[in-house]
């Protein structure tokens, strides 16, 4: 049962790159990328093996602007941040930590917010930074002469549709250039000087009417002057020179300067390409432009020149990169090599949650990215182990590893033990695991116990006896036996000391303490439950980090990251013994005993989501699950090129398992594939696939034509069993009681399938329901609908069964663009706003036929999905199965959570926040109170009835000290309140 309370918490951190800049901030010497994904700033250092992540860190806001600049008297520069609600502030690095300079709000009274996204720039004389944030307003911050920000004053800007600003080089007054848009769609450009005494701008001597049409960048040029981006055309104008170049018709989102001079520029466009621009010059005059083409890279949201060659790709569409530019192409005539890769999964524009190895844990599947880097992405939780050999054996009762010297880096034995027998394997010169003898060891009983000894020593424990043998020879040394009429049945051997105890029990529950050695203390006692069957437990090695298996009927790896446990799930569906096995072969690996198998694996990421990546060179828009057929359906186009009239729109058919491609449907030129919705019907026992389309035509403001195809799956193949045209887009489609629930442009309509004379099927319409202004999100449960608006929120219909009627019960009365909705239960709904708010409301108790809002929290990202599920595998018996959860997906590639929780738990944790939000401090000296409120133009409301997982779960990476500073002042125990929020930790 859903609550008025939620949590709300990140599983997955923002991916997408807006922002990117390259400077020397951490040190005078140091080469840094500094990068902007969405509320976070992740600094990088170069190095020569590439870019060494140095740390990354949450903002309380959202980030719209970037910039690094340098005063005069420093050696190293500071950071500019501009965020989306109008703060701002200016960071720099101390050596140890990052601290705020400088901070101020540039929120203007009754402005109007800029339509075309924040505009953040720093005069390239470090005398003023320029902000434009409003439709007629341009807001200036002078620096001081000790390079401090003077208070921010506003300069009127007689271009209300400005595409682009940007200060001038080479000005004696600070000068910029406005790209702007006049009421007839034309586009010019024009010089203002800066007069801060009068507040005012002068005009500049250069200007320029009637640009290239899809003139969108300005790029000032250290030569002087100014180069204009466009669709057709690149233009060099200053107010002696003017140069142009034709290009192929392309939309270039992204420029980043090359050579400080200026006489370099990379360019990427939307189909992937990187071209270099070239500008000669003579005696400081601009005399050419060339372009030559680089190759092929992620679409580039931004791009930063770093050194020698190396240039980093950000991207919103795709995966960012690390290139290197060669002067000698390739064989397909680039000259870009790409060097790594940096995921990203956003945006999300749809998902779904399924339990595809049906364990009763969740994966989410993604429609990712966006044009040629669009992709199908499958998230789950847990770790993957990649097998690199196996081979059949029956019977193992045991697995260890052994080396010649505990000092040395790589294993040498693997030992194997049957219920009478012990064999011994041993790597040989050529690298190949081949069995071998160790002379000392008994061979003819099951081992015990087998490990490495001090001093070169290796230890054997059977039944009978202890062995003592060298490990450079392999002579017995020593023995013990056990007495007559005696034999050992448990024994461990350990050469280390650790700091945490684990006990598994019979029935599936481990419980965890901390050990405290020198005091002999247990502590800070926490129960878990990873199945239903006894555990063994492993202690292995791996990237100089130790880590735990738990093998049982749900094998999971139990690993310390950010100061807390980590319980994730491994991609093996049973498993008996294991151990390190680290070879020079096979590097950091570990060897797997199954029930009739052995195996040699790796783990090769330690990342608590596990990411697959379906690239598909096309967009996918919406996609759905099918328990039946055990299949994927998605929605998905592909951009229009010079042989097609219009974006080419599919309907694909992925196996459950490969993802690989089992039948694709064509839709028709200018068809759109709107929503897809696997349901079953009443009187029929097949599942099927249905798909909402829309015929988006040149000359229609407005789709006034669609169709709901009906497809069955057979033999792996989409079979189009009915098709039902509608007067209208079909945006959303809902299995509702038999029944199939459209919304199609302002209806909601219900549809049953009736069956014909000839014993096919067709949808028939049962009755319809005239929504609010454009209904693009329905949910439904039981009887009841939820509809969530363009303009209108959140509204609540009822189906009337005995009637055939669909009617209208309540609504919100706010206003808000509606993203993503989901009924959290029976009373309870929430919904996603396009000003980055989430909102719950359910029936008014006083007030008949309206919806009250009854909680509000701003997120900071835009939500496209919200779905029912869970990332992990609760058990009736864990604290955390009890919350019920949804899943969100949001534009900038982060995945979260959001639990309804209990009164009093709500109360604890609003305190927790509360204590936190004081005692952490904040980057920036931003207010945590303030950038959770909600927020829209019309009004700002503080948040309530939800609370803040992402600030509670970091209580666990506080130092001991802190973290019993803040249970003081909660007034608890701080053991509890450590599980307490571990607990909360495990949702995701």
């Amino acid at each position: 049962m859903a609550t008025e309370w939620n949590y709300v918490v990140t599983a997955h951190k923002s991916t997408a790159v807006s922002r990117s800049c390259v400077g020397n901030f951490t040190a005078p010497h140091h080469l840094n990328l500094i990068v902007a994904k969405c509320t976070r700033i992740e600094i990088y250092l170069l190095t020569p093996q590439g870019l060494q992540l140095m740390f990354d860190v949450p903002l309380y806001g959202t980030i719209a602007t970037l910039e690094l600049f340098r005063s005069h008297s420093e050696a190293q520069d500071f950071l500019f941040v501009g965020l989306e609600r109008y703060r701002y502030c200016i960071l720099y690095w101390d050596g140890r930590q990052l601290l705020t300079r400088s901070g101020g709000d540039a929120s203007h009274f009754g402005g109007r917010p800029t339509d075309n996204g924040q505009i953040g720039i720093i005069d390239l004389h470090h005398r003023l930074i320029g902000l434009h944030l409003y439709d007629g307003l341009f807001k200036v911050i002078p620096f001081d002469n000790q390079g401090q920000l003077k208070e921010p004053l506003n300069i009127r800007l007689q271009e209300l549709l400005v595409l682009d600003i940007k200060f001038l080089y080479g000005c004696e007054i600070p000068t910029v250039a406005v790209l702007y848009q006049d009421n007839k769609d034309a586009r010019h450009v024009k010089t203002y000087e800066i007069a801060l005494e009068d507040k005012e701008f002068v005009e500049g001597s250069w200007s320029q009417n009637n640009l290239d049409n899809g003139a969108r960048l300005l790029v000032p040029v250290p030569l002087g002057g100014v180069i204009i981006i466009g669709e057709d055309t690149i233009v060099h104008w200053s107010s002696t020179t003017f140069k142009s170049l034709s290009i192929n018709q392309a939309i270039i989102g992204a420029v980043g300067r090359v050579d400080p001079d200026g006489s370099r520029y990379l360019y990427g466009d939307n189909t992937g390409s990187l071209h270099l621009l070239v500008i000669t010059q003579e005696r400081g005059r601009v005399t050419d432009l060339k372009t030559h083409y680089m190759g092929g890279t992620s679409i580039a949201s931004t791009i930063s020149y770093l050194d020698s060659g190396l240039v980093y790709i950000g991207s919103q569409f795709g995966d960012s990169q690390l290139i290197k530019l060669n002067n000698q192409a390739d064989a397909s005539g680039s000259f870009v090599e790409i060097l790594e890769q940096y995921m990203n999964i956003g945006p999300i524009v749809d998902l779904c949650v399924v339990d595809l190895e049906r364990q009763g844990q969740g994966q989410v599947i993604t429609c990712s990215g966006a044009h040629k880097d669009g992709s199908i992405r499958a998230i789950r939780n847990g770790i993957v182990i990649t097998s690199q050999a196996s081979v059949q054996l029956q019977g193992i009762k045991g697995l260890w590893s052994l080396k010649t010297s505990l000092n040395d880096q790589y294993d040498t034995f693997l030992v194997v033990t049957f219920i009478n027998e012990t064999h011994f394997l041993a790597m040989n010169k050529e690298n190949e695991l081949a069995e071998t003898d160790i002379e000392g060891f008994d061979s003819e009983t099951q081992t015990l116990v087998c490990g490495s000894a001090i001093h070169n020593q290796l230890i054997q424990v059977t039944a009978n006896s202890v062995r003592l043998v060298s490990s450079t020879s392999l002579d017995l040394l020593d023995q013990w036996f056990a007495p007559t009429g005696f034999s050992i049945n448990v024994a461990a051997a350990n050469a280390s000391q650790v700091s945490y105890l684990f006990c598994g029990l019979g029935d599936g529950h481990l419980f965890s303490f901390v050990l405290n050695i020198s005091k002999c203390e247990l502590s800070a006692r926490r129960r878990f439950s990873l199945g239903t069957q006894p555990i063994s437990l492993y202690k292995f090695s791996s990237h100089n980090r130790t880590h735990v298996f738990a093998a049982s009927d749900r094998p999971t790896l139990i690993y310390s990251s950010d100061k807390k446990l980590l319980y994730s799930y491994v991609n093996l569906k049973e498993m008996s013994h294991v151990c390190p096995f680290n070879t020079a072969v096979s590097p950091e690996s570990i060897a797997i005993a199954k029930e009739a198998e052995l195996s040699v694996g790796a783990i090769n990421d330690f990342r608590k989501l596990h990411i697959h990546t379906i690239p598909l060179n096309e967009q996918a828009r919406r996609i759905c699950y099918q328990e039946q057929s055990r299949t994927l359906a998605f929605c998905s186009f592909k951009d229009k090129d010079i042989h097609t009239e219009s974006e080419t729109h599919f309907v694909h058919l992925l196996d459950h398992q490969t993802f690989g491609f089992l039948s694709t449907h064509t839709l028709d030129t200018f068809e759109w594939g709107c929503s897809i919705v696997s349901c079953s019907f009443s009187d029929d026992e097949n599942s099927y696939y249905c798909v909402g389309t829309a015929y988006v035509l040149p000359m229609e403001n407005e789709p006034t034509k669609g169709r709901i195809l009906v497809f069955l799956v057979e033999k792996g193949e989409l079979q189009l069993i009915s098709e039902k045209e509608t007067k209208g887009a079909v945006y959303s489609l809902n299995a509702f009681n038999g029944k199939l629930l459209a919304a199609i442009n302002q209806q909601i309509r219900l549809y049953k399938w009736v069956q014909r004379d000839d014993r096919s099927h067709e949808l028939q319409s049962e009755c319809s329901y005239h929504s609010e202004v454009l209904p693009m999100h329905t949910q439904t449960r039981g009887d009841f609908i939820v509809v969530g608006d363009i303009m209108r929120s959140l509204s609540l219909l009822v189906y009337k069964h005995d009637e055939g009627l669909i009617e209208y019960k309540a609504r919100d009365l706010n206003t808000s663009w509606i993203s993503a909705v989901e009924m959290l239960d029976d009373d309870i709904y929430i919904g996603a706003d396009n000003c980055c708010n989430l909102f719950t409301v359910r029936e008014s108790e006083t007030h008949e036929g309206r919806l009250d809002v009854i909680g509000e929290y701003h997120l900071g990202d835009l939500v496209n999905s919200l779905q029912h599920g869970s990332l992990v595998k609760h058990h009736t018996r864990s604290l955390v199965g009890k919350y019920p959860t949804a899943i969100f997906g949001t534009i900038s590639g982060a995945i979260g959570v959001i639990a309804s929780i209990p009164s009093n738990l709500h109360m604890i944790l609003e305190k927790l926040q509360s204590i936190l939000a004081k005692s952490i401090k904040s980057v920036g000296n931003l207010s945590h109170a303030e950038w959770r409120s909600f927020y829209n133009v019309r009004r700002t409301s503080v948040a309530r009835n939800f609370v803040d997982g992402d600030l509670i779960e970091l209580f666990l990476k506080l130092s001991p000290s802190h973290k019993l500073a803040v249970a003081r002042a909660m007034g608890v125990d701080v053991d509890k309140l450590c599980l307490l929020v571990e607990e909360l930790a495990d949702l995701h």
